[in-house]
């Protein structure tokens, strides 16, 4: 069966189910290749051997009653997760990618953590990410910045950049990372991996850090499409005191049954320029978007090229309101200031300008592009069932090409030409996944972007889930593998 990160996560849990697989032996086979690649790509923060291994043993000694009883586990039970270092797990250092938070270990897990834990699954560790989460890259203070393993020279992506290489890496069969403005689908499409960011409400952010903008989410990245819809599964559900709620499947049915079914055909609006002004699409990423229609096309469904809707310049300012009092709000101890990244400092000096009444403007400004954007997908019958963008706007970057330290305003504009596309979906609520179909002539993933009707993920993994037994992406494998 070749090596035992060839296989996928679902087949790892059915080997583990069956007793053919221990999760002692797979989580053994995963420490050790972190131990042995993880200086080269950048995947992890902190490494977490000792839980690790006394949890894959908990799930062998559960593996092993339920096979005796007759009973069904679930289907990640003893299959490695790692967890991005954006989020609590207790007892469990969580940096936030800041020199400020080295010492800082949480008490209480936040929901997702709580949800891993429940179906079974294994803690390799706490993944890259930048400083707070803030750029889409993963470069910081305390770990080694993320690569992709397609290129060593170039960057991950962000801000769930760890998750992604870790992934695409072989150092883990699926991820847990965050999206906030294209966090999961970024570092997907730069890793040549699939990233699905759920609805607003789809899966909780509480218990300690409630996600009150409305912009970010955790999700899934994995290697397959039913993979990530196994790890949906797992994440997705209310908890008491969340502020957004999406609308839950039918009863009985789950988002990787869902990557069973065959789509029925699709309207789709491919919408390949970007609504930022003055951005220029690179033409891999425009071959990317054009192929995919091609081949949307070929499986039945009707493509229709559209204008993308017109975002008003008030707009994106408005965001950026938003993301400076997201960067002011974040836990920096006192007298920490210095430990931080420029980047972050500007933007925190930033916030200081920004009213309470600037803010709930930023928001309410927020809400009516995502209401433009959502427009565009009418309900069903009388409009566009699915967006079909790049992902970025450029292919995986240079290491460091993103950031100006001695001139942090600078990066804006380097950050905005390279993701015009991917926070409009956090904006609007809407799902959105990279789907890595696209690889260019120096052999970079290219992914392109699929976003859905507020709450109907399941079109969204079913469709692509249809795009890749058309054209696997599973066997294509870095040469670091």
């Amino acid at each position: 069966m070749g090596q035992l990160h060839d296989l996928t996560a679902l087949e790892q849990g059915d080997a583990i189910r069956a007793g053919e697989l221990s999760p002692v032996e797979l989580t053994n086979h995963y420490l050790e290749r972190i131990d042995r690649l993880d200086a080269t790509v950048g995947a992890f923060i902190t490494v977490t051997p000792e839980i690790a291994r006394k949890q894959a043993a908990e799930a062998e000694r559960v593996a092993v009653e339920a096979r005796r009883e007759g009973r069904e586990l679930p289907p990640l039970h003893g299959v490695p997760v790692p967890v991005k270092d954006f989020t609590d797990v207790a007892g469990v250092r969580c940096t936030m990618g800041s020199a400020a938070l080295v010492d800082r270990v949480p008490t209480v897990d936040d929901h997702v953590v709580t949800k891993l834990r429940a179906a079974g699954t294994v803690l390799l560790g706490k993944t890259n990410t930048p400083e707070f989460a803030l750029p889409p890259y993963t470069e910081n203070r305390v770990a080694p910045p993320a690569r992709t393993p397609w290129n060593l020279e170039r960057s991950a992506g962000g801000t769930s950049g760890g998750a992604a290489t870790a992934v695409a890496s072989g150092l883990a069969p699926v991820a847990h990372g965050t999206d906030s403005g294209g966090s999961i689908r970024i570092p997907s499409s730069a890793c040549g991996v699939f990233g699905l960011k759920p609805s607003r409400g789809r899966v909780s952010s509480g218990p300690t850090r409630h996600e009150v903008s409305g912009m970010g989410t955790s999700g899934p990245l994995a290697r397959t499409v039913a993979d990530a819809a196994a790890l949906l599964d797992v994440l997705a559900g209310p908890m008491p005191g969340d502020t957004f709620t999406a609308p839950a499947l039918p009863p009985g049915e789950t988002f990787a049954g869902q990557a069973l079914r065959r789509p029925k055909a699709l309207r789709v609006a491919c919408m390949p320029e970007p609504t930022v002004p003055g951005v220029s699409v690179h033409p891999d990423c425009r071959k990317a978007v054009d192929e995919a229609a091609d081949l949307l096309r070929e499986l039945g469904h009707t493509v229709e090229e559209a204008a993308p809707p017109a975002v008003s310049a008030g707009a994106g300012a408005a965001l950026l309101d938003v993301w400076k009092v997201m960067a002011a709000t974040s836990p920096v101890p006192p007298g920490s200031e210095e430990l931080l990244t420029p980047l972050t400092r500007y933007l925190r000096a930033e916030a200081a300008g920004v009213s309470g009444a600037t803010y709930a403007q930023g928001l309410q400004e927020m809400r009516k592009l995502g209401q433009l954007i959502a427009d565009t997908i009418q309900p069903v019958g009388t409009g566009y069932d699915i967006i079909l963008t790049p992902t970025l706007a450029q292919p995986p970057v240079p290491v460091g090409s993103l950031h100006d330290d001695a001139n942090p305003a600078n990066g804006f504009e380097r950050m905005s030409a390279f993701t015009p596309y991917t926070m409009l979906y956090n904006a609007s609520g809407q799902p959105a996944a990279s789907v890595p179909l696209h690889w260019n002539a120096d052999n970079l993933p290219i992914g392109v972007m699929l976003a859905a009707r507020y709450g109907d993920e399941a079109t969204l993994i079913s469709l692509s889930a249809q795009l890749e037994e058309a054209r696997p992406w599973a066997a294509r494998v870095p040469a670091l593998w």
